[in-house]
């Protein structure tokens, strides 16, 4: 029998502490015929071993390159049997029906309806996103100076009730997988973000309509920790985002000059373990902002 909804998790680290709970709040909370794939990035052969054994309804994809995102998701989806695909984080818990009431939702839902997610909250049950506005360069410099809010209620992000919106949060939510192939699944050029945002650009300028249901809470487990990985990761970023936005130059010399003085801030702050990777990271990021390398590339050459 044809599942309805095809779940894909990446698990980019220990199934533990975050994908099983994650996988028993998915199986608790929801009634919704499902498959479950799991993207096993490159996880421990033992632990792949201990997932097949605890989880064993799990298809487990290998995931044994460097690989973004986009890519992980990509290996998954591609072989996803379901009329939706449920693309949702590892650190994610669900205390209500998450699954299923995404799939009321879309069954209730204009024909061009592509995608809807929930409201994303934090542990301590702070909005991280319910709904997301159209990005451009300016929206972009404006976050690089943390001037942009995504909890404010606004055309696209509301605290109550079913409604359109225009982008999407990749932690979680729910797509008509027909339309997603359409689409080409999730943009292998880019590596961590903005592959989320750069989804939801497409369906909209193909004519597909995105929305959010402030009903519907999971809670994201977002880490806020700074680890040595940062130091690859944020100029990989930064370069996948000169890729979204067009490579304008304007924003790459804001950022030069931004990342410039983050280098001269940490150079008189305290040498703790944080200001050693926060300095190392603006560093990197100063020396590709301008490369023509593909975020994969940047990632791999400063990975520790």
């Amino acid at each position: 029998m044809t599942p309805q909804v095809s779940i894909v998790i990446v698990c980019m680290g220990p199934p533990q502490p975050m994908l099983y709970p994650c996988l028993d709040s998915i199986e608790a909370r929801n009634q919704v015929s499902h498959e479950v794939w799991v993207v096993a990035y490159l996880m421990d052969p033992a632990d792949r071993e201990e997932l097949a054994s605890r989880y064993p309804y799990v298809h487990i994809v290998e995931s044994s390159e460097v690989r973004g995102f986009s890519e992980n998701n990509n290996l998954a989806l591609k072989q996803a049997e379901g009329k939706y695909c449920f693309v949702v984080n590892d650190d994610t818990l669900q205390k209500v029906p998450v699954l299923d009431r995404l799939v009321e939702d879309m069954q209730r839902l204009p024909d061009n309806a592509a995608a809807v997610s929930p409201r994303i909250e934090l542990a301590d049950g702070r909005l991280q996103t319910c709904g997301r506005g159209p990005w451009s360069s300016w929206r972009y410099a404006r976050h690089y100076l943390h001037r942009v809010d995504e909890t404010r209620p606004s055309r696209w992000n509301k605290d109550a009730g079913l409604f359109q919106t225009f982008t999407l949060n990749g932690a979680c939510f729910l797509i008509k997988t027909e339309v997603f192939k359409k689409i080409g699944w999730f943009d292998e050029r880019f590596f961590f973000t903005p592959e989320d945002i750069a989804l939801g650009h497409a369906l909209n300028a193909a004519g597909y309509s995105v929305w959010a249901d402030a009903e519907v809470p999971i809670t994201h487990l977002a880490g806020r920790s700074v680890s040595a990985m940062e130091e690859a990761i944020k100029p990989a970023r930064v370069r996948g985002s000169m890729i979204f936005y067009g490579e304008p130059l304007w924003l790459k010399c804001f950022i030069c000059c931004f990342e410039a003085l983050r280098v001269v801030k940490y150079l008189f702050l305290p040498r703790t373990s944080r200001n050693v990777v926060m300095k190392k990271t603006a560093s990197n990021v100063l020396k590709t902002v301008f490369s023509k390398k593909t975020p994969k590339e940047i990632f791999i050459r400063f990975k520790p």
